[in-house]
């Protein structure tokens, strides 16, 4: 099968595009024909071997951990999931044409493959941000970096329960944050100042790692009301980097709920074949993203 690896670290050009032999589903997982991947900042700072602690790599490696597609094995003690179902979920090596799931959920009516396999990691992400930062219904949430697929999902699914959201992003996208019902300003000189005309802020998410922890803090007035998922420094602040997943299976039950439930959706930027693997990480670090970037096989 066709699949993309890195035999070292380094830049988007250590990816490859290789002949490897198929995966098959161990006891627990499933294995899926894939129609698409997900584009994942993690996907990178693996490919780059910055977070060998968390995702220990042995090298050849292959890359992805998101993916849609079709369910064409099944392993021993799965159950409520049949050859054939449409699903998409987490796993590894999801840039291939075929990948070993290890949590998954059955795509709702009238989802494309290629919007599906954008949701899984980013909607687990926002659901355990959320949760952590204890923001409650009736308060204001600010979310630093909010176009992308973190942010639209953080932003739709504060909203839906009755959290007031502000986000910033660059200009271009500010009337893409109001279609998801947040108030929005940009970033750079003097943002501060335009979110607090905006409302107060009772807790904050730094999305885009840019260097905003202090201001967070400071917007906040207290640095465990601020939780980043960018920012490796922000230990140094007080602030919480949050990069353990929770329960990816109820995350992505929640998701499928409120998809078929016309609360969510997270549009797909741009979408790149498997050759275009090294386009798409380059892309995806440059940033400045409106929803998703995905991988179509």
């Amino acid at each position: 099968m066709k699949k993309v690896s890195f035999a070292e670290f380094g830049g988007p050009d250590v990816l490859q595009l290789t002949t490897a032999e198929e995966p098959h589903a161990g006891p627990g997982q499933i294995r899926v024909a894939v129609r698409a991947a997900g584009v994942n900042p993690a996907d990178w700072r693996v490919r780059e071997g910055q977070v060998l602690k968390a995702h220990p790599v042995v090298l050849p490696a292959g890359v992805g951990l998101d993916a849609a597609g079709v369910v064409d094995e099944i392993g021993e003690g799965v159950a409520g999931v049949a050859v054939g179902d449409r699903v998409f979920g987490e796993g590894a090596d999801t840039y291939a044409e075929f990948a070993v799931l290890t949590a998954w959920a059955v795509m709702p009516e009238g989802l494309s493959f290629e919007e599906a396999a954008g949701y899984p990691s980013v909607v687990e992400t926002a659901l355990r941000v959320i949760r952590e930062v204890g923001v409650r219904p009736g308060q204001t949430l600010l979310v630093s970096g909010a176009s992308g697929g973190v942010g639209s999902a953080v932003l739709q699914i504060a909203r839906e329960r009755g959290i007031a959201v502000i986000g910033t992003a660059g200009a271009p996208n500010q009337d893409y944050l109001r279609s998801l019902g947040a108030l929005a300003t940009t970033y750079g000189d003097g943002w501060v100042e335009r979110v607090r005309r905006l409302g107060r802020v009772d807790a904050a998410l730094d999305l885009a790692g840019s260097g905003v922890i202090r201001e967070l803090v400071e917007l906040t007035g207290d640095p465990q009301k601020v939780i980043s998922i960018a920012d490796l420094t922000a230990p140094e602040l007080g602030v919480r980097f949050s990069g353990v997943a929770g329960s990816v299976p109820q995350a992505l039950a929640e998701a499928a709920a409120l998809i078929a439930r016309g609360k969510l959706h997270i549009p797909v930027e741009k979408a790149y074949t498997l050759a275009e693997a090294a386009a798409a990480h380059t892309d995806s670090q440059a940033g400045h993203t409106r929803g998703r970037r995905v991988m179509v096989v």
